[in-house]
């Protein structure tokens, strides 16, 4: 066998290692349904703020969050903790971590890899960024809406984002965690490191973690 077929079999084989690795599959805990602050005290302390440690989320911690964020909460129905226009479900909840960049699936509560790098940096221009536990990041994906009024689908997947995110605020305010809703994003470069589709628009990005 020749040298150069030699390289090309192994620089296949290279590539086929690292897709499978990125589409490496997380099962979550089952979310903790009870407890937390009462809802009148979560209100009254809910607040942003950009100061995190650079340290992990539990995976309870993480299964709990991402549960409350948009997670299903009517099994017979398929419909969740935070309401979308005509139920289309268009929010597409991606979670950023040191340990690369995953996924949410609602329907099996796991996580699906799509970066296996640490990618936390990219997913904002403000330097606090990349010591957040998490970012969160929501992407509409277009295609589950009828019709082609593009200003009517952003108005639309702007509003879930705003659901989900005040979602986030309140279960970041019951367990002491800091978090910011941004919009100050490179939206380009997120696609590009979460290989979204072309019907696949990244919306805005949310920072969740431990108080630095």
């Amino acid at each position: 066998m020749k040298k150069g077929m030699i390289l090309s079999l192994l620089a296949l084989w290279f590539l086929s290692g690292s897709a499978l690795q990125a589409q490496q599959i997380k099962k979550l805990p089952e979310p903790q349904k009870t407890g937390g602050a009462p809802v009148m005290k979560v209100l009254s302390e809910r607040h942003s703020s950009r100061e995190f440690a650079d340290k992990t989320l539990s995976d309870q911690m993480m299964s709990n969050l991402l549960w409350a964020a948009f997670g299903i909460n009517r099994p017979e129905s398929g419909k969740r903790t935070a309401p979308s226009s005509h139920n289309v479900q268009d929010i597409q909840l991606y979670a950023v971590t040191a340990e690369g960049a995953w996924r949410y699936l609602p329907e099996q509560h796991t996580l699906r890899q799509v970066n296996s790098k640490d990618v936390r940096a990219a997913m904002g221009k403000q330097e606090f960024v990349k010591d957040a536990g998490v970012n969160l990041v929501y992407v509409s994906d277009f295609s589950k809406y009828s019709g082609d009024d593009q200003q009517l689908k952003q108005q639309a997947a702007a509003t879930h984002c705003g659901f989900i995110g005040q979602n986030v605020y309140l279960f970041c305010a019951s367990e002491g965690l800091n978090t910011v809703f941004r919009g100050w994003i490179d939206k380009a470069k997120i696609a590009e490191v979460l290989n979204l589709s072309e019907d696949q628009h990244v919306m805005y990005s949310q920072s969740v973690g431990l108080p630095k």
